[in-house]
């Protein structure tokens, strides 16, 4: 599996069409401006037109299937363990950046900021989880217990998260409140940046960032 995440189940999903003329919300007239051409690293340009953006949401979707999938393979045994762990772990920490930078800022209000703020909470755990698994040996039989123990906890964690709390509650008031524009004006920034910071291994950003939850914006 490649190390950038699959987009293909978002595209397949939403591809959403800005015809001329139409007024875009305000979220999306305030991020368009980038979205010409945003440089990611030296020689690397990412361009997009309104009628290829992604609906953030589905984006943010297809990476928590994604996660699933990494699990389910660390747990079946399947293939190498630490090469899986490593790609688990970088794109874990990406998705929680990105989030913590750009969605939920922007899907901060009244009626989302006691989901928002139990949210980074939850990343904090999950963070603490695999700074821990970091520190094990993946294929050593004797950490072996003790890794999977982690895994399944991660699991769990994770499953609440990103299904329960995410996709069951944030998701179904941010598709009511936000336009398609903007939500795809989101989802292409979030894709981004994300792709922006799987190629520098974030997992090991992790430790760091153990010790209290990701800042947010006061309403």
């Amino acid at each position: 599996m490649s190390r950038r995440w699959s987009n293909k189940r978002a595209r397949g999903v939403v591809r959403l069409p800005h015809e001329p003329g139409v007024p875009m919300g305000g979220y999306a007239r305030r991020r368009r401006r980038w979205s010409a051409g945003l440089l990611l690293a030296p020689g690397v340009q990412y361009r997009c037109s309104m009628k290829d953006m992604i609906d953030v949401l589905e984006l943010l979707a297809s990476q928590h299937t994604e996660v699933d999938q990494l699990i389910e393979r660390i747990e079946s045994g399947e293939g190498d363990r630490t090469a899986l762990f490593t790609e688990l772990a970088d794109k874990l920490a990406a998705h929680a950046t990105v989030e913590e930078k750009i969605f939920y800022p922007a899907a901060m209000d009244a009626k989302t900021s006691e989901l928002l703020h139990e949210a980074v909470e939850e990343h904090l755990s999950v963070k603490r989880l695999l700074a821990d698994l970091m520190e094990l040996d993946a294929e050593d039989e004797e950490e072996q217990d003790e890794f999977e123990a982690k895994i399944a906890l991660l699991k769990e964690q994770v499953t609440h998260h990103a299904h329960e709390e995410e996709e069951g509650k944030l998701f179904p008031i941010l598709r009511r409140q936000m336009s398609e524009d903007e939500r795809a004006a989101i989802g292409n920034e979030v894709l981004a940046m994300f792709e922006l910071l799987i190629q520098e291994e974030p997992r090991l950003q992790v430790p760091a960032e153990t010790a209290e939850a990701a800042p947010l914006p006061s309403l």
